[in-house]
């Protein structure tokens, strides 16, 4: 958990798939939001260093909202209007309780009793994206629209049919979702992607000539990211996948392959291909950009961007099961459910 968080409560492209003219239109945006006088700092072994704290806490969306329409420039005053939104909502929520308003009133995740998270937890950001110098409407880039291209039919029932079994088994720890059980972070936070969420949006990186290793806040995940080598064999499969990286210039370019498949980032399958390029812009910023490739998910791959910036936070463990009786509550609540139900049918049979 950041030091901001503490105080408030006491890339990409393939290689293969954009060779050529658009990774060169791309290089070209990635140089030319440097600073004039600015050069990539490198390691011992000559390749940029990317270590250090970094954010990707923002307000804007991973989806467009629809007043943008195909438009993924922010004006300045709409950038202005958005923040200052967030402002006065935070304000709002963050002032002292009415006691006689209904539970959940200061709550920014479900309302009433199914409130998860109050505005007193929340540490989202303040601030849109900016990226090489863009105020952005949404972190997605591609397709134009700014919106998750849709799933296939046939994902479409597998995915349904997916949630319908997860709303309904409670037989044993097995049978929820990652999050549920503090393995991995929820929302894409570890990645791949990394995708800001709620809170503990905070990534320290640490390389060495082999290995890039980035720590995660939310739930400590800590990604190996293996530099050079191949894939293992498809039947050996890895929370957050298996990552592969490269040096593409000054850029690292990650590919991730070899999913669980119950990561599902978006309805995603097992055979998920995420290509990632992180790209040091300037002393306090990295540029990331991702590609989501599985045909057999989405009728079309789909591409984001967001900044990672510096921040003189630390991380803090995210104790996820210290004193977290939800997982226990809830089987021992389906338990509960079951005798009362074979008590009714005993009664009836009667």
């Amino acid at each position: 958990m950041s030091i901001a968080m503490l105080m408030r409560i006491g890339v990409v492209a393939t290689a293969a798939m954009l060779a050529g003219a658009p990774a060169i239109a791309e290089k070209s945006a990635q140089e030319s939001s440097k600073p004039a006088n600015w050069r990539v700092p490198r390691t011992a072994d000559g390749h940029p260093d990317l270590q250090g704290m970094w954010t990707n806490a923002t307000i804007t969306p991973l989806e467009r909202p629809d007043q943008f329409g195909g438009r993924l420039a922010l004006t300045d005053a709409e950038a202005a209007t958005l923040e200052k939104v967030e402002a006065d909502y935070n304000a709002e929520k963050d002032a002292p309780s009415d006691l006689s308003e209904a539970p959940g009133g200061r709550c920014r995740s479900g309302t009433g009793a199914s409130c998860g998270y109050n505005n007193f937890w929340i540490d989202r950001g303040s601030q849109v994206v900016v990226y090489n110098g863009e105020k952005r409407s949404s972190l997605i880039v591609d397709p134009p629209n700014g919106k998750v291209p849709p799933l296939t039919p046939e994902r479409q029932r597998a995915v349904a049919a997916r949630a319908q079994t997860a709303r309904n088994n409670f037989d044993g720890p097995e049978t929820r979702s990652l999050g549920e059980r503090c393995l991995l972070a929820f929302g894409s936070s570890s990645g791949p992607p990394m995708l800001p969420v709620l809170y503990n949006n905070h990534y320290q990186i640490v390389q060495n000539q082999n290995t890039v290793m980035i720590l995660v806040e939310m739930v400590h995940d800590a990604r190996i990211i293996r530099l050079g080598g191949t894939h293992p064999p498809k039947s050996v499969r890895k929370y957050m996948g298996d990552s592969i990286g490269r040096w593409e210039g000054d850029a690292l370019v990650v590919e991730t392959t070899n999913f669980t498949g119950r990561e599902a980032f978006r309805g995603a399958t097992e055979n998920l291909r995420v290509i990632e390029r992180f790209t040091r812009v300037g002393a306090a910023t990295i540029n990331y950009r991702f590609t989501i490739d599985d045909p057999a998910a989405f009728t079309k791959t789909w591409s984001g961007e967001i900044p990672l910036n510096a921040t003189d936070d630390q991380i803090y463990e995210y104790a996820c099961h210290e004193g977290n009786y939800a997982l226990p509550g809830i089987l021992a609540g389906a338990r509960e459910e079951e005798k009362a139900a074979a008590a009714n049918k005993g009664s009836t049979s009667r």
